[in-house]
């Protein structure tokens, strides 16, 4: 399955991993680490995680507050969000269509 990101998202993880390895040497990688982790158990379970909309599901990371929002279209895994969970909840619906939420 090929793995696609939003630019919005990839933005987002990386900022993530910059503001851990700023708070702590290394947790940011750690955070990195939770989020291949993350998306390895959406490639495995890909129905399995919350709703949130009729294509749309977030599977939440294990250690860290955030979730991994994502679609899965045909053989592609597109991540839309990797967001702090308690910050702008549905921020994510901006990014896409009508059509595609």
């Amino acid at each position: 399955m090929e793995i696609k990101f939003l630019a919005l998202a990839e933005n987002e993880f990386t900022d993530a991993v910059s503001y851990y390895n700023m708070q702590s040497e290394g947790l940011g990688y750690e955070f990195a680490s939770e989020v291949k982790r993350t998306i390895e158990r959406i490639i495995r379970y890909p129905e399995a995680w919350t709703k949130l909309s009729k294509r749309t599901r977030r599977c939440r990371t294990n250690r860290f507050p955030y979730g991994v929002i994502y679609q899965e279209r045909k053989e592609t895994l597109l991540i839309i969000a990797v967001m702090h969970l308690s910050r702008e909840p549905q921020i994510w619906k901006s990014r896409l269509g009508k059509k595609e939420l």
